[in-house]
């Protein structure tokens, strides 16, 4: 049928797990469909990490790695997959990155990989690219995916929702059978029509949820599609109350909230007040500003509180030399030179904002959910690895791994998986017969990211979750009643999936009664 496409695993998501996959699955001659809503297919919350990857620091060792882990997630996170992730890295690094798609990491003179330091991290081990590094690992590895015979590559295209012949089957005595994913539904942004995207496999790789918050580091797409996808899959989600707050991004209000990386304060910058006077040996003063994010971010908070100002400020003029910024940071340097804030004259003024989910669907070690046939990767996913609290450049790394591991367990699978019976499956029927009103849908995103910026942001009470509560069950009812009656759109599809992620936080929040990593209720 001409609105169905078959594949043998499906992938949503362009970003460095979803690209790893399907690499390593396009190599091993497996059928790959990649689809992403980006129009570009590198614009992902990979392409905008700044600050580095893990790689393995002189004098290192897998468990000195998985102790500083442990420690920065509080304890919560999963041994077994932050065991995998410290010995399994390195070699995954290796051999994708500078071996399969060679990216060009920043070198010491005598040819090795300049090593830094960044927060929580007891020893320097992160490799990088200047203040760019997510930037180059995207585009080396999107070229790679463009470039291969085996991966037909969606862009512009929006996932509807998982496809699951117990929801949307024909034969209606599949509900008693097992849930499982069949596809998706992807919705044509310039053409308007909705794919059937069938597949033996189905990969999400989707990334984050940072736009539900009013400030957030993250780019367009990140609202939680796949997280909201998965939900209503009824596949198992876990540890959401975790949302990582970066401690520093830029703050101007004529400026998007672009992150100022960490590898900044790893350099020697300082967080301070107006007058230069640092602050963070107040609330850490063993690791002082390369603490843990959710320590940096809740000492900021509450000097913006106690002083009643709108920012601080980062000092890196004081701390770290003109050429030494120039040079490890240009990128940083010209994007606030754009704003008047030259910073290696100036206080560079930063706020916390939204940056990095820690929970999503529940993985196993090989990157399975709870639904049959389904995997998810990347940010989206809760691997464990990053408890209650992310350590700094493990992200990349964890959707490094097991975008490998995946596709290693697929590759033993996907042969002995059948396709499921597309006659079975109705094409999309859009109900809807009201124009989207750009309006009506900018007036609901942004009730979504003020409820979540006030009531479940860096610190929580009891009254402010009950509140989020409320109102955001009322505002994902009207949304869903708008959904029904309204023709299907890429806003209209963000939306409605931005509230049920915001009420899937707000929830677990709710439930979590103690302070944990980045999870702080007074």
């Amino acid at each position: 049928m001409s609105d169905t496409i078959t594949s043998d695993v499906l992938i949503i998501g362009s970003g460095i797990a979803g690209c790893t996959a399907a690499l390593e699955l396009a190599d091993a001659g497996i059928h790959i469909t990649l689809v992403t809503r980006a129009s570009e297919a590198q614009d992902s919350n990979t392409y905008y990490a700044q600050g580095g990857i893990i790689y393995r620091g002189r004098e290192d060792s897998p468990a000195a790695l998985a102790e500083d882990i442990m420690r920065a997630g509080a304890s919560h996170c999963n041994p077994q997959a932050v065991k995998l992730l410290a010995e399994q890295g390195p070699q995954a690094f290796e051999r994708i990155l500078l071996e399969r798609v060679h990216v060009e990491f920043d070198r010491e003179g005598d040819g090795s990989l300049s090593l830094v330091r960044e927060g929580g991290h007891s020893r320097p081990r992160i490799a990088h690219a200047a203040d760019a590094t997510g930037k180059a690992i995207e585009i080396a590895l999107i070229q790679a995916v463009a470039d291969h015979p085996n991966i037909h590559l969606l862009t512009g295209h929006t996932a509807v929702d998982l496809l699951t012949p117990s929801h949307h089957g024909l034969d209606r005595l599949s509900v008693y059978e097992r849930r499982k994913v069949v596809g998706a539904y992807v919705y044509d942004q310039v053409g308007g029509g909705v794919l059937r995207c069938l597949a033996k496999l189905t990969v999400l790789a989707t990334g984050g949820l940072g736009q539900i918050y009013l400030r957030t580091s993250n780019p367009e797409g990140a609202r939680g599609d796949g997280l909201a996808m998965a939900y209503r899959a009824g596949a198992r989600v876990i540890n959401t109350e975790f949302v990582q707050f970066h401690p520093t991004t830029f703050h101007h209000r004529h400026a998007p909230h672009f992150l100022i990386s960490e590898a900044v304060r790893g350099a020697g910058a300082r967080l301070c007040h107006s007058d230069g006077e640092p602050f963070m040996q107040h609330y850490a003063p063993e690791w002082k500003d390369l603490a843990p994010r959710d320590v940096v971010a809740r000492g900021i908070h509450h000097e913006m509180l106690t002083l009643g100002e709108r920012s601080v400020y980062l000092d890196l003029r004081s701390y770290i030399s003109n050429d030494d910024i120039l040079n490890h940071f240009p990128n940083i340097y010209q994007s606030c030179l754009e704003f008047g804030v030259d910073i290696t004259k100036d206080l560079v003024p930063v706020v916390p904002a939204a940056h990095y989910a820690c929970g999503g669907v529940w993985v196993d070690t090989w990157g399975q959910s709870t639904t049959q046939n389904l995997y998810a990767i990347g940010e989206v996913s809760c691997t464990g690895v990053h408890g209650a609290n992310r350590l700094a450049s493990t992200s990349l790394l964890e959707g490094l791994v097991w975008g490998c591991r995946a596709a290693e367990h697929i590759g033993k699978h996907v042969a002995s998986t059948s396709l499921y019976d597309p006659e079975d499956l109705p094409p999309w029927y859009d109900v809807g017969d009201i124009e989207p009103d750009p309006a009506l849908i900018s007036q609901d995103m942004s009730s979504i990211k003020h409820i979540m910026w006030n009531y479940v942001g860096l610190v929580r009470t009891t009254h402010r979750l009950e509140r989020a509560i409320h109102e955001l069950r009322h505002l994902e009812t009207e949304i869903e009643d708008f959904y029904r009656t309204t023709q299907l759109s890429d806003g209209l599809i963000s939306v409605r999936n931005a509230a049920r992620v915001a009420l899937i936080v707000t929830l677990a929040a709710w439930h979590n009664k103690r302070n944990m990593g980045c999870h702080y209720r007074e």
